[in-house]
């Protein structure tokens, strides 16, 4: 059975001794941040903090922070949902009555996907006027542009087919009634609003604080742009979401939330949003987003305010993220058959690092299949995409690496994107919204092996396009997995390459990650011409990457990097348009002039935190 609302599942949390009070009296400024950073870490449990400054309300955070808490919010593994959903498909295309009878159980779940209309609901047991003020909302970030509402969601319809989207986006507190409404590209909230300010109309919004979890989880999850979040979150979980009419706006609420804030964004408004404390690690820069305009606050008499942070990796937002894959991955297949599995790494804020296994039926299927995915929904803000064989699990880092050390050339299998659209937290471009992608295809394989057919010979090609050019690589060179080592071999020392190397770490014999002093472009370029034995991959990245750490080894090689300035390699070779590279791919991770800050506590909360650490009741 899954929880109906927030405070059951706080009930079931505290039962399973997955939930800890915290009586002392804590600031929502930095310090409550602080403590929460400390126990995601150690995947200790979820916190309620009953004594906030300046507010009466209780907050509670880390509430999905583990796998055996998004199991209890959802009543089972996210990858039996998957499945369920993949065999239901596949059962009812084309429906046949034998089928779907055989899947009644899972019809019956998705029947659930029905919202339920009530008339009185525990979200409107009070009305009142607006007073952000009272709530006791997070400072995460000494560097935040102010207090931020990070686990509220959002609902709006479209100004012309009433069709309804809901999403999580942060909320910059600006005073009683305002706040900042941070709607990034690639978001069905943002394209309503975008379609209701070229009509010049205002666009309803509600606010949902303290939704239950399946509600959370489907607002995160990357559905498909029109399929409602809402309906969704009954399959999760396994019941209708109650609704209920609002107040001052002309939408439908979720019955059982918190606190419903109800408003308006008015087309054409702005203001300075930021900076703030994000989930790559960074502080996202200021700009002009939306201003949401509360009218009126519906809540519980006792409502629980729901928070959560974000920062360098792991967060609680690892286990949401890879929860949501679980369940919507294996969709995919429906429109890509080719592919085994789908696995964006939470490390690199996920965006950064996308792994997909396919099954190749013809050569550079892969290649295909990468570009459809780049061009489909939240996939499309993917910045490095690796492909590797079926029988490689995407999921294994490790497994992966081994793959491209074996497969990976760069003159048949780098692809570069640039000039795409980009996520909007992405700051390794220097503009916002927009930067560069690329592709590195590290299936076995070859359109020789897979057809059969004798590979080119060499000099009969060069003859008949009347070429002398003998740059040309060899056919040896394009055939299935030649690889230029193995595990085990011997790589060099690369603090005898190069004496900027402060520290290295090599990964199954395939990437080298160097710690450099100084400018780190100077120090890839003399790498990659060096003799690296079986490397295909280097990477360069300032002294604060921990490289023993592997969640903090790919944050810090995955987040600091655009593909076209920062990627080089051994050789590139250009005609016309057409640019060709050989030998080792480097990458310039270190951190640049213009990149914005790491997030880092300040030490007086540090040693804070320190002191009163037994007051909490944490140990």
């Amino acid at each position: 059975m899954t929880p109906r609302d927030l405070r059951g599942f706080v009930a079931d949390l505290e039962n399973a001794g997955e939930l800890r009070r915290v009586a002392a009296r804590v600031d929502p400024a930095f310090e409550i941040t602080e403590i929460a950073d400390r126990m995601i870490k150690r995947e200790g449990p979820a916190l309620l903090f009953e004594n906030v400054a300046g507010s009466s309300y209780p907050l509670l955070i880390n509430t999905l922070g583990s796998e055996r808490r998004i199991e209890m919010a959802l009543g089972r593994h996210p990858q039996e949902i998957g499945a369920m959903l993949l065999d239901l498909a596949h059962r009812a295309n084309p429906p046949k009555p034998r089928a779907l009878w055989e899947a009644r159980s899972s019809i019956f779940e998705v029947i659930a996907m029905r919202t339920k209309t009530v008339r009185a609901a525990p979200c409107q047991q009070v009305v009142e006027a607006p007073d952000l003020t009272r709530l006791p909302v997070q400072t995460a970030w000494p560097r935040d542009g102010g207090p931020f509402m990070t686990f509220a969601v959002t609902i709006t319809h479209d100004p012309v087919t009433g069709e309804r989207n809901t999403g999580l986006y942060r909320l910059q507190v600006f005073d009683s009634s305002s706040t900042g409404m941070h709607w990034q590209i690639v978001r069905g909230c943002g394209n309503h609003y975008a379609r209701a300010e070229e009509l010049g109309r205002p666009l309803e919004v509600a606010v949902v604080v303290g939704a239950d979890p399946a509600l959370l989880i489907a607002a995160i999850a990357a559905l498909p742009e029109g399929m409602d979040e809402i309906a969704f979150s009954g399959i999760l979980r396994g019941a209708p979401c109650p609704m209920v009419q609002a107040r001052s706006i002309k939408m439908q609420v979720p019955a059982n939330a918190e606190m419903i804030l109800e408003g308006t964004v008015a087309p054409g408004e702005r203001r300075q949003e930021g900076p703030f404390g994000d989930h790559f690690g960074h502080y996202s820069h200021a700009a002009p987003f939306p201003v949401f305009r509360v009218q009126q606050i519906t809540r519980r008499s006792d409502p629980i305010y729901l928070s959560a942070i974000v920062g360098l990796p792991p967060q609680e937002d690892k286990y949401i993220g890879n929860a949501t894959q679980d369940i919507l991955g294996p969709l995919i297949k429906l429109i890509h058959p080719e592919i085994d599995d789908v696995w964006a790494y939470f490390e690199a804020g996920f965006h950064n690092l996308l792994v997909v296994s396919v099954r190749q039926r013809f050569y550079k299927e892969a290649v295909k299949t990468a570009l459809a995915l780049m061009g489909t929904g939240q996939l499309s803000l993917t910045k490095s995409l690796v492909l590797v064989d079926d029988d490689v699990s995407a999921r294994d880092f490790d497994a992966v690496m081994r793959a491209v050390r074996d497969n990976f050339r760069p003159e048949r299998d780098y692809l570069l994107l640039p000039g795409v659209p980009l996520d909007t937290l992405d700051f390794t471009s220097y503009r916002m919204n927009l930067g560069s992608k690329m592709v590195i295809d590290a299936t076995s394989g070859s359109s020789d092996a897979l057809h059969g057919r004798p590979g080119a010979d060499r000099d009969a090609v060069l003859a008949a396009i009347g070429s002398g050019n003998t740059d040309i690589g060899e056919p040896a060179a394009y055939g299935v997995g030649q690889a230029t080592g193995a595990s085990g071999s011997r790589v060099p020392d690369a603090r005898q390459l190069d004496a900027r190397v402060l520290e290295f770490v090599v990964v199954e014999d395939a990437m080298m990650v160097v710690k450099v002093a100084g400018e780190g472009r100077e120090v890839v370029e003399a790498l990659v011409t060096a003799d690296l034995g079986p490397v295909r991959i280097v990477a360069a990245v300032s002294p604060d990457v921990d490289l023993h750490d592997r969640d903090l080894l790919l944050w810090g090689v995955f987040t600091r990097f655009d593909c076209a300035r920062d990627v080089t390699f051994t050789r590139s070779e250009s005609r016309g348009p057409w640019t060709t590279n050989y030998g080792v791919l480097g990458i310039d991770a270190t951190f640049k002039p213009g990149y914005p800050e790491r997030l880092e506590m300040t030490p007086d909360i540090v040693a804070r935190v320190d002191s009163r650490w037994a007051e909490y009741g944490l140990d």
